[in-house]
């Protein structure tokens, strides 16, 4: 198995978890999570620098991620169990009383892989900003990536952030945005239309690049490549296209599945569109 087969097999079964854990916790967010498997499993699996069996707040000396629109948990929480943060039974507690895996990731529970509690939309940013200007100022050479959504641009914050990482020169960060045009309300353009995201990405001071993320090679190339622009005083912003509920066609193509979960049958029907399997927790 070559290493774009062997991820795609990774994001098969973290979709298989996520619909899992939803549909057990009959809550959470399917739709975002199964359509950002593909980026996830990459980034975990072949991008990010870290120690997954020794996991520090502080994260000097490794790249550090802020899952900034912390309503798809789902595939976080998957992906770090299955990359060894903690052990993979666990996710099967999602939404439970007393469960480290809440709706919304939070670590005051010390869940490994969680620095920052998340789903406040609009507040990931500026703290992924932070780490990055922090990491300058140490002269830590790693990096920090965040991922948002693109509904979460409806948040000021986002933009105010935008604005100060530009002014800053802050080049050690790279922020992807979720572009699956769907929110909970319904379509973007429908709930307050973005316009040329790009276009504005650029104005406010940003290294921009496009990529397929529901494309598994297309992301390890276009993450490379974002990699290779850090540095150059400017941030870096990634516009990923990806389809909500990817990997489970009733899903795809609307914005229901967004915080909905599937009944029994549904997950029957779902599971069989995804037969791959590395194993269940």
């Amino acid at each position: 198995m070559d290493k774009i087969q062997e991820i795609q097999s990774f994001a098969t079964q973290v979709r298989r978890d996520v619909l899992r854990m939803v549909h057990s916790a009959k809550s959470g967010h399917p739709g975002g999570s199964l359509g950002c498997a593909d980026f996830m499993s990459v980034l975990y699996k072949e991008i990010l620098k870290y120690d997954s069996s020794n996991f520090t707040m502080d994260g000097i000396n490794e790249d550090l991620f802020f899952l900034s629109n912390g309503h798809i948990a789902p595939v976080w929480y998957s992906v770090m169990a299955r990359s060894g943060f903690f052990p993979i039974n666990e996710l099967g507690t999602l939404r439970k009383l007393g469960s480290r895996l809440q709706g919304h990731p939070t670590n005051h529970e010390g869940l490994p892989g969680v620095r920052i509690a998340s789903g406040s939309l609009g507040q990931g940013l500026s703290v992924a900003l932070g780490a990055a200007q922090t990491k300058k100022l140490n002269n830590d050479k790693h990096l920090v990536f965040s991922l948002h959504g693109d509904g979460e641009l409806d948040e000021g914050q986002i933009w105010e952030a935008l604005t100060y990482g530009a002014a800053n020169k802050i080049d050690n960060i790279i922020s992807t945005i979720d572009y699956n045009q769907k929110q909970i309300d319904g379509p973007i353009k429908e709930v307050l239309d973005l316009g040329d995201l790009k276009a504005k990405l650029i104005a406010f001071g940003w290294d921009v690049l496009e990529m397929q993320g529901n494309d598994v090679a297309h992301v390890i190339d276009i993450l490379k490549q974002a990699i290779a622009r850090t540095g150059k005083g400017k941030p870096v912003a990634i516009i990923m296209h990806t389809e909500m509920g990817a990997g489970v066609d009733f899903m795809m193509g609307t914005h229901k599945w967004h915080g909905t979960t599937p009944n029994d049958e549904q997950l029957e029907i779902a599971l069989a569109q995804l037969l791959e399997t590395l194993g269940d927790y």
